[in-house]
């Protein structure tokens, strides 16, 4: 039976994947770490999919710190070969919706229209979970048997760090060296961006100290948030101006510094408050140390706190070290090149990305991996939403890669 079979079987499951995917995202599955309910019943209504299809399935629970159960699912389809694996990597957890107002829909609650399907989650990651299962589906419904083996893995954790996701499963002499690892988690519109490299990444938490006081006597205390704004602009400044150097491997090719989250201080107008915390989201080249980095940082604190006799606290969130890239004449990035040449007419490159994927952790040990999926730039934003056409010919990508 031919490819070309397998690729029209891909197309006659449209509708299912519209459906599997409206009901995946009415399953919250907001990330913990800011204040959602965690991965596990969306988990729970996975678990019985993969048993759908799957030889065999596995599922690893990891536990956070609040006492959170974090899910992390392997589903496994015998190949030819079963000494390899083909491994598609996908995450249950999403972003919070944000300000609901700026939703055209309940992004709960998933609308299909204009060959879009609105939701949260529904591009970051919910399509990687859809078109791997799909593809898988399609080569088991035509009753036919993958190369090597096929390997669905949906992680916990992934917005946040991975900790009790992938991280969570790379001890556990799962993956092999020699396997193919393709994690649909970053992409352009055309499915021409093969990701084969990222940045090193941090988060900081910043914390300003001063005295709290009435408005009305500003004397009489020390304000922390307009510390908080001195410092943050001066950081700012700082570490674009010394860290500005180029690598055209990534986009955007610079180092970025951004203050993002800010906590609230106090509940009323009048009052200065005592006490400030804000973030920063550092997503840097990896020919700078991230150590003097922080040490700058430090260096620009102790001025700031002399100046206006306060106190500032850093406190690193997140903190990972650029992996080595995946080598261009890796066998995953060759064949995922051709299979995107073969179906699509299009030639396709290879870069780096600041964004921070699941890829980092399999670089670090010596195992290539690619990012690679068809998508606009809605992750993370009001009205995300994936294109059906994309579920349909990013499953065929996948279908290829597991019968060639």
């Amino acid at each position: 039976m031919s490819l070309q079979n397998v690729l029209k079987k891909v197309e006659d499951l449209r509708d299912e994947m519209v459906d599997f995917m409206v009901e995946m995202i009415k399953i919250k599955a907001v990330n913990p770490a800011f204040g959602g309910e965690g991965e596990e019943k969306r988990a729970e209504w996975l678990e019985e999919k993969l048993r759908e299809i799957c030889d065999d399935v596995k599922r690893y629970d990891a536990v956070d710190d609040k006492g959170i159960k974090r899910p992390n699912l392997i589903g496994i389809i015998y190949g030819e070969n079963r000494d390899r694996t083909l491994w598609i990597i996908g995450h249950m957890d999403t972003v919070p919706e944000g300000d609901l107002s700026l939703w055209d829909y309940d992004p709960y609650d998933p609308v299909v229209k204009d060959g879009k399907i609105y939701g949260r989650g529904t591009l970051d990651d919910g399509q990687a979970i859809v078109t791997s299962y799909f593809a898988a589906k399609a080569i088991l419904d035509l009753g036919l048997k993958p190369k090597i083996n096929i390997g669905l893995v949906y992680v916990s954790d992934e917005e946040a760090g991975s900790k009790y996701g992938l991280n969570y499963l790379m001890d556990k002499d799962i993956f092999k060296k020699d396997d193919l690892v393709v994690i649909p988690d970053a992409g352009n519109e055309d499915g021409s961006f093969i990701e084969i490299a990222e940045k090193s990444a941090m988060w900081i938490k910043v914390v300003t100290l001063g005295k709290q006081t009435h408005a009305s006597m500003p004397a009489t205390g020390v304000n922390a948030h307009r510390v908080a704004m001195k410092y943050a602009l001066w950081v700012d400044e700082y570490l674009h101006r010394k860290y500005d150097k180029k690598n055209e491997l990534f986009s955007p090719p610079e180092s970025t510094f951004e203050m993002t989250k800010k906590e609230a201080n106090v509940g009323n107008i009048n009052t200065i408050p005592g006490k400030d915390v804000f973030y920063f989201d550092f997503r840097i080249l990896p020919e700078y140390d991230l150590d003097e980095i922080l040490g700058d940082m430090r260096k620009i604190a102790d001025i700031v706190e002399k100046e206006f006799n306060a106190k500032i606290e850093l406190e690193i969130v997140s903190k990972s070290r650029a992996a080595p890239p995946t080598p261009m004449e890796s066998e995953v990035v060759q064949k995922l090149i051709k299979a995107i040449k073969e179906l699509r007419g299009i030639e396709p490159k290879a870069g780096g990305i600041g964004g921070g994927t699941v890829a980092a952790a399999f670089r670090a040990e010596g195992i290539p991996a690619v990012v690679w999926m068809t998508a606009d730039d809605v992750e993370h934003q009001p009205n995300e939403f994936c294109r059906i056409k994309n579920l349909v010919e990013d499953a065929k990508v996948f279908a290829y890669l597991a019968l060639t």
